[in-house]
């Protein structure tokens, strides 16, 4: 079977980056700032950004690219005759199942709420009647499983005509619209009246916020948020690594992609905080911020529901192209698992998605159980800690080890893959790091999620 190619540079920066932008940047990234006290919470952020996410990102790229294979048989490709590191293609595939479970319905609470702003069902409504009309929401079984089967069709159309023919096409498009639309909601923004007053809370270290914060738990939320935005771990960036060739190398291209990943969600709170600050929305409000606390905004400004439209849409866009992403990692999985067509595996994936997402889309209503309440009280918080706080980071460490370990691809098979081509390259000198304190910082960032969960 033909593997199918990028047909160019763009279209893999633009893949890669879709994969990575997702509600975590545009919904969990704001909140996050709100909640860290600002400023600080951003140069930690990014700080932790260098030095962890971009590392890692080069090492699921350089695996993608090295094996030409997708995340199923990638590791069986490069490994050590003798050794289990493919026993990892079969998390991958769990691993991106399971993410999609619950994201198709978050994915479809932004498309209901860009329909409902639009049409200006939310114009002039007041906080009790937005606080309803999300609870009315998330308790709807028939709504919830529609716009999650929208979603998921979106999804299965966006990969069923092959990666250059349909997919790349449809991102390139897609995330020029959101980058468009994110730079005119910004450029409203920052005209407000509260933008002074937002963009001092959102860009300026401020030490005393800091402190009622606590330093620690700053610490601790931005090497969360710079780990989790890029969703390394589960071969989600290593699919598009396999569709590339070796004219650039891969430091450079991690990059670019995280470049473009934190412009998303930097301009995101480019939007919501000076917003915030101009219509006395409380910044902490945490994860209501988007869908309680902003839907009070526009229901109050002028064409309100072209803005909220236009800032639901962004939301979409963001959600959707993840889901694209994540939807062709799986659909190539299942080819290489059971040498079928892309066809097929659409279709069987199209049935498999929509069957695995009901749970979490009737997890606010008829499949609310009290036994959840240790997880945040849903199915989608169960599936979200399983997710981002045992499979990201065991997954992250499992590329990690495999990129360093002479058991496993090795040093010397990385730094080859990882620099070949022309741009930045990985320096002898960091093979010390990448083997010694980048496991410690993935090792903290998991135990402490499990020790947060249940223990604080």
């Amino acid at each position: 079977m033909e593997r199918d190619k990028l047909q160019s540079r763009l279209g893999f920066i633009m893949l890669s980056a879709a994969s990575a932008i997702g509600i975590g940047n545009v919904w969990k990234f704001p909140y996050v700032v709100g909640q860290s006290g600002g400023g600080y919470f951003v140069l930690i952020y990014l700080i932790f950004l260098l030095i962890l996410g971009i590392p890692m990102l080069t090492m699921e790229f350089s695996v993608g690219r090295g094996s030409q294979k997708s995340p199923m048989e990638s590791f069986r490709v490069l490994e050590p005759s003798g050794t289990n590191w493919h026993i990892h293609g079969y998390v991958c595939l769990a691993a991106n199942y399971l993410l999609m479970m619950f994201y198709t319905t978050v994915a479809g609470w932004m498309l209901k709420y860009f329909y409902i702003t639009s049409i200006g069902e939310m114009s002039g409504l007041t906080a009790d009647q937005i606080n309803k009309i999300f609870g009315h929401t998330i308790g709807d079984t028939s709504g919830q499983l529609f716009w999650m089967a929208i979603t998921v069709i979106l999804g299965i159309a966006a990969c069923y005509g092959g990666v250059q023919q349909s997919l790349e096409k449809v991102t390139k498009y897609m995330m020029t619209a959101l980058l468009i639309i994110m730079l005119v909601l910004a450029g409203y923004s920052i005209s407000s009246t509260g933008a002074k007053e937002g963009l001092d809370f959102f860009l300026t270290p401020n030490l005393e916020r800091l402190r009622q914060v606590g330093i620690l738990k700053v610490i601790v939320m931005a090497m969360n948020q710079a780990f989790f935005t890029l969703s390394i771990g589960i071969g989600s960036m290593a699919i598009f690594g396999s569709y590339i060739g070796k004219e650039h190398s891969l430091l450079g291209e991690a990059i670019q992609v995280s470049v473009l990943d934190t412009f998303v969600a930097m301009t995101s709170g480019l939007v919501i905080f000076p917003l915030c600050y101009t219509y006395n929305v409380n910044v902490s409000a945490g994860p209501s911020l988007i869908f309680l606390a902003l839907p009070n905004v526009f229901s109050h400004m002028p064409i309100g529901h072209i803005w909220g439209g236009l800032f639901f849409l962004f939301l979409s866009f963001a959600a959707l192209s993840t889901v694209f992403a994540v939807f062709e990692n799986i659909v190539s999985m299942v080819m290489e698992m059971f040498n079928c067509s892309r066809k097929n595996s659409c279709l069987i994936n199209l049935v498999g998605l929509l069957v695995l997402g009901a749970p979490c889309a009737l997890g606010f209503s008829v499949w609310a159980w009290p036994w959840l309440k240790v997880f945040g009280g849903t199915i989608l918080d169960l599936e979200d800690f399983l997710v981002s706080n045992l499979l990201l980071p065991c997954g992250a460490l499992v590329y990690l080890l495999f990129c360093v370990k002479d058991s496993g691809w090795g040093w010397n098979n990385y730094y080859a893959e990882v620099n070949a081509g022309d741009g930045a390259k990985v320096k002898p000198w960091m093979r010390n790091y990448f083997t010694y304190v980048l496991p410690i910082i993935i090792l903290f960032i998991m135990i402490y999620g499990i020790w947060e969960k249940f223990f604080l």
